[in-house]
């Protein structure tokens, strides 16, 4: 019966936690993942596409090895729901996670697929209208705005899927015409990777030096995830992926959405261009 609560919680509570090393484009080696598999295994978590650097995960064949031991299988996906197209119905999934803020969504409402063979002890107790999962009256005005959100997304995925898929490579081919294709250095994935999030290195240029100049110049950009804003330290992401410290310490992450346009981009583009340049003729 899964209970969902981060890893470090658990191993604090006295179970074994094994993480997987993941190779320089992020990824998880199933040959890893196999051997870290033993007899008294009962899940495998993983993200479906990571939210720092874009990187896909090989979902469909870890599923395949889960069915195979008889473990249960979780997939975070709320960086993937809308971008990837995601077949319940299909995947050999258990268990799925999603967001409705990432599709749209009003903030504070989420969703959690759970196969019918799947038992789930529940954080918290309440009563029968939530099947004993959860306390507390749903928040029906949250599950309507989150199913809307997710309906819009369905009937236009390709059309936003070639906007953003459109807009990052802009940001690419800007960034190597002005900056050349050794001024800086794309992290993550070059293929099996998410369309709207592109994270870049400029060695020789502290991320923090670049955030602060960036915002300055009215250009928003991140150092990781939103769940690591205000921390200073390297991602851990990129630290997990064992890259140069010179790539480390100057990654920004630069995300898409569809409200942005190409004008945009061009904009942020010829922004870059200046203050790497300024900041490296300083060095």
């Amino acid at each position: 019966m899964p209970c969902f609560m981060p890893a470090n919680v658990w191993s604090e509570l006295g179970y074994e936690v094994t993480y997987l090393p993941v190779d320089e484009y992020g990824q998880i080696s199933l040959s890893d993942l196999e051997n870290a598999i033993r007899s008294d295994t009962i899940l495998i978590s993983v993200m479906y596409g990571n939210n720092e650097i874009g990187t896909l995960q090989p979902v469909e064949a870890i599923g395949r090895l889960a069915r195979e031991k008889g473990i249960c299988f979780h997939v975070d996906a709320v960086q993937a729901l809308g971008h990837v197209p995601i077949d319940l119905g299909r995947l050999p999934v258990d268990l799925m996670s999603f967001s409705a803020h990432k599709v749209g969504g009003p903030k504070g409402i989420g969703a959690l697929y759970i196969a019918k063979n799947i038992r789930v002890t529940p954080l918290l107790y309440g009563g029968s209208q939530e099947r004993k999962r959860r306390p507390g009256t749903e928040n029906t005005a949250g599950i309507a705005g989150f199913a809307e959100a997710v309906q819009h997304f369905a009937l236009h995925t390709y059309e936003l899927g070639q906007n953003l898929e459109k807009l990052r490579s802009e940001m690419v081919s800007g960034l190597q015409e002005k900056l050349g294709v050794d001024g800086f250095v794309i992290n993550g994935h070059p293929e099996e990777r998410l369309p709207h999030i592109l994270n870049v290195s400029f060695p020789g240029i502290s991320t923090e030096t670049m955030l602060m100049n960036l915002d300055l110049a009215g250009v928003a950009a991140a150092s990781g995830s939103a769940c690591t804003s205000g921390s200073l330290e390297v991602s851990h992401v990129l630290k997990a992926m064992r890259l140069p410290d010179e790539i480390t310490a100057s990654a920004v992450r630069f995300s898409f959405g569809r409200t942005n346009d190409v004008q945009q981009i061009r904009n942020a583009v010829e922004i870059i261009e200046t203050i790497v340049r300024r900041l490296r003729n300083k060095i």
